[in-house]
């Protein structure tokens, strides 16, 4: 393309934005979706908001770390700058290969995000990254480089420089402007420098060596040391404040041979292995972790469905429930809160909001146990990935010191679904049956993410990442470190290529030949209906390695049964109320006590029911001793009734009523004769079936048809309650839909906008809207339809949202305006009252 035929270069960001097509808005838009929250009128707003400070940081927060670095040579380049300087700066004087290889990629990058705008011979860092990106006193570059030699010698007089210059083997000069850039010509002049430097003292070198990496500030007493003298009559050394000097930027540019960084990284760091096994055992003991990770959600349910932990005042869980919880799971406190937490975040816990606020299983719970065990699986995971209650916090401390508690507030962190889908992306890009080294994953995500300011303190996005490994092996996402078939399809991963045989014996540290080289594509993050698909997709793939449900125990004569593996729900279920749970394993042992079958005949069964029962499910003959516990347990069982008068109990044998009454432990319970066979009381029914109970008796509860109440045991719900919303980080993605819409939005605005006007129409200064009396407007529309021609128009819709819009009026009547509307390319009908103004366009416009 010739001179004559390349578009002008843009003068603003403005301009440049003007300049793109829709596809590369829309990825703008996409990428930085705090942009269009709420949709700007126009371009020029648009570039304004992509210069903001917040908007700013927010971008560059999401910048990997070549192009972090690419930002920050631009900070201390010229402004502008040509992309040979740029180059120079990142990859020295050596052009380092790989950098002159991923340079354009990551200018283009930045520009895409709308950090940088110019073309190559005038590159320009948006000025809010400019001012966070360029050494200060009070904020360091990231590069350690210090002000230039103009900026470092402003305050200085002139005869100093003149000092100075002459020092540096320079020709005095008239003015210190010409001075100034005469020593800066000298600086990065590499071979007079070289000259200057070859007659430095040896310990004067020392001391640039000292600071050519930064921080480039020193101190000095008000008597030098020779060594520094040397250094400040020269220049290579610049007073900034009494007792500071600074190394100038041109001094330590030639002393890094050109590179603004010390380390340049053009090419993230490569996922290591730490061990590599086969697909089919990752898969196993995937399986494994996923079948314990359902047994563990079950047994923390059935723990609290009664009714669980009382609801802090502040909310969330005690230190003391937490710990209760962790023994009754059989898992360390750290795991009890993951758990709890997942449930929670599944909807399966919440709240019972009554007033005195106690955890319990929700009505989603009972849905939830109905599926199959590969969907419970699926349901649980999906909630995992999406939850931004993040447990491993559990314990800590807030900004106010407050030790954060499980269920508790401020848990949130809203980079945790992003951190886990990447974990697992880059797990997806092994080889199948490669587990990773924990620090390779660690160090590709800082690279992907740095830190600002490198803050290693402060690194959530580490630690989020350390849990999120922790978290996928529980769940059985992930089997012995390496991502499993499962855990691949749930984040829509296509399948890799397996290593081979010959990998099997790979050991710690071994490298696959992965290429993570940053150009390639990352796994994106699906929508809520991919990852519907997906996570049905993995379930899939997860049921056929799930152990089949068994439809017997053993029966043995302690009074104990053996279940060899997992049972059938309703098996499970009814051996969960007939007989408590002894041991866990790969077997468990339940125990029959008094208790548990008395348990289960308060829950409607009969002593008939429970023989039939076990005689259909025991592998083995019912024992003896067994079958007399029910017969006996059942003989006493429902011989007292009790039901609501406040309360009654009912026997027909007025004896044991009569022992009752003379029971000092009935005291409380303010029973009174009504009948030889009738007690009345005070308490209420369930109180008083507590008490008799206490008391030694066995009694049932009955309706008040008299009938024996059949209540199901165990069976504490909340109302219907919604699982926690992930809390967003900042605006989401728009979808194609809103995109669209917004593109469409921010065009016929800024077409309304830059439209010329005729001379002497009303201004319309900072996008005000154009201001003319009623008369005028509506002349001059009737005018219009006449004549054909397009006007600018201000409007006021009913919300008070105001715009400007390019119409063709093709009829006024009855108060309203119908006109074809340039801006939104259809035709529209605007009451007039509500148009602010008028504005005949330009012929060129029209």
């Amino acid at each position: 393309m010739s001179t004559e035929d390349r578009p002008p270069a843009p003068r603003s960001l403005a301009e440049e934005l003007r300049a793109r097509g829709d596809a590369s808005l829309g990825a703008l838009l996409r990428s930085r979706p705090d942009l269009i929250t709420p949709v700007p009128t126009d371009l020029t707003q648009l570039a304004t908001r992509a210069g903001t400070r917040a908007s700013v940081v927010r971008a560059l927060e999401r910048l990997d770390r070549f192009a972090l670095q690419t930002a920050e040579a631009l900070a201390v380049a010229a402004d502008p700058a040509a992309y040979g300087e740029l180059l120079g700066l990142m990859a020295g004087d050596d052009a380092d290969p790989a950098v002159v290889a991923a340079l354009p990629h990551a200018l283009d990058g930045l520009r895409a995000q709308a950090l940088v705008w110019g073309d190559d011979d005038r590159l320009r860092l948006v000025r809010t990254a400019r001012e966070l990106l360029a050494p200060s006193p009070q904020h360091p570059s990231p590069t350690g480089l210090g002000p230039t030699v103009q900026e470092a010698t402003a305050g200085m007089s002139p005869g100093r420089i003149q000092e100075i210059v002459t020092a540096a083997g320079l020709a005095s000069t008239h003015d210190s402007v010409s001075a100034v850039t005469a020593l800066a010509g000298l600086f990065t002049d590499r071979g007079r420098m070289a000259a200057l430097l070859a007659d430095a003292p040896a310990d004067s070198l020392d001391v640039l060596e000292r600071l050519v990496w930064g921080p480039p500030y020193g101190q000095v007493t008000a008597d030098p040391a020779p060594r520094l003298r040397w250094l400040l009559d020269r220049g290579l050394l610049l007073p900034t404040a009494p007792g500071t000097v600074v190394l100038p930027r041109e001094v330590a540019l030639h002393l890094r041979r050109g590179l603004a960084h010390r380390t340049p990284e053009p090419v993230p760091p490569v996922v290591e292995t730490a061990a590599v096994h086969r697909p089919q055992v990752v898969d196993s003991a995937a399986a494994g972790q996923a079948y314990t990770a359902l047994a563990t959600v079950e047994e923390l349910l059935k723990d609290w469905d009664e009714g669980g932990p009382a609801v802090l005042r502040a909310g969330g869980l005690s230190v003391r429930d937490l710990k209760r919880t962790a023994v009754a799971l059989d898992v360390p406190e750290p795991a009890a809160a993951f758990w709890v937490e997942l449930a929670y975040a599944a909807g399966l816990i919440a709240s019972d909001g009554e007033a005195d606020e106690r955890y319990a299983a929700t009505p989603a719970y009972d849905e939830w146990l109905e599926l199959p065990a590969a969907e419970r699986w699926s349901l649980l995971v999906t909630a995992w990935l999406a939850a931004t209650r993040t447990a491993g916090l559990v314990g800590g401390r807030d900004a106010k010191d407050r030790t954060l508690s499980a269920l508790g507030p401020g848990l949130d962190r809203s980079a945790a679904p992003e951190v886990r889908h990447r974990v697992l992306a880059l797990l997806a890009g092994l080889p199948e049956g490669a587990a990773p080294a924990a620090g390779s994953v660690l160090a590709r995500l800082r690279w992907e993410r740095p830190l600002r300011g490198d803050r290693r303190e402060d690194d959530l996005r580490g630690r989020l990442a350390e849990w999120a490994l922790s978290e996928a092996e529980q769940l059985g996402v992930t089997g012995r470190g390496a991502l499993s078939a499962q855990g691949r399809a749930l984040v829509g991963a296509p399948a890799a290529p397996t290593p081979g045989p010959e990998a099997e014996p790979a050991g710690p540290g071994d490298k696959l030949p992965v290429h993570h080289h940053h150009r390639t594509t990352p796994l994106a993050p699906l929508s809520p209906a991919e990852q519907a698909v997906a996570s049905a997709a993995a379930a899939r793939l997860l049921a056929p390695l799930l152990p089949e449900p068994l439809d017997h125990v053993l029966l043995q004569a302690d009074l104990t049964a053996v279940a060899p593996g997992p049972l059938r729900r309703p098996l499970a279920d009814m051996l969960g109320v007939l007989a408590d749970v002894e041991s866990k394993g790969g077997a468990t042992v339940y125990r029959f006590t008094p208790g548990s079958v008395r348990r289960a005949l308060d829950a409607g069964q009969a002593a008939s029911d429970l023989h039939a029962f076990l005689a259909t499910h025991s592998r083995t003959p019912v024992p003896q001793p067994l079958a007399y516990l029910i017969d006996d347990v059942a003989r006493r069982h429902g011989h007292l009734r009790v039901g609501a008068a406040s309360a009654y109990v009912r026997c027909d044998d007025d004896a044991v009523l009569s022992e009752i009454l003379a029971d000092k432990r009935a005291a409380g319970l303010g029973l009174r004769r009504l009948a030889p066979t009738v007690l009345a009381a005070q308490a209420d029914p369930a109180g008083l079936l507590d008490g008799l109970r206490s008391m030694g008796f066995a009694p049932a509860a009955e309706s008040a048809e008299g009938d024996v109440l059949i209540t199901r045991a165990l069976a504490h719900r909340t109302p219907p309650r919604t699982a926690p919303e992930p809390v967003p980080d900042g605006p989401p993605v728009p979808d194609d839909t809103l995109l669209a819409a917004a593109l469409r939005a921010i065009r016929a605005g800024d077409l309304a906008s830059t439209t010329p006007r005729k001379p002497g129409a009303a201004p319309a200064a900072n996008g005000e809207l154009p201001r003319t009396g009623a008369a005028e407007t509506l002349a001059t529309m009737q005018a219009a339809v006449l004549t054909g021609e397009a006007l600018w128009i201000g409007y006021v819709n009913a919300e008070g949202a105001a715009s400007q819009r390019v119409v063709a009026p093709i009829r006024v009547e009855g108060g309203f305006v119908t006109a074809y509307d340039h801006t939104a390319d259809e035709v529209r009908t605007y009451p007039l009252h509500r148009i602010t103004g008028v504005a005949e366009l330009a012929d060129e416009a029209g």
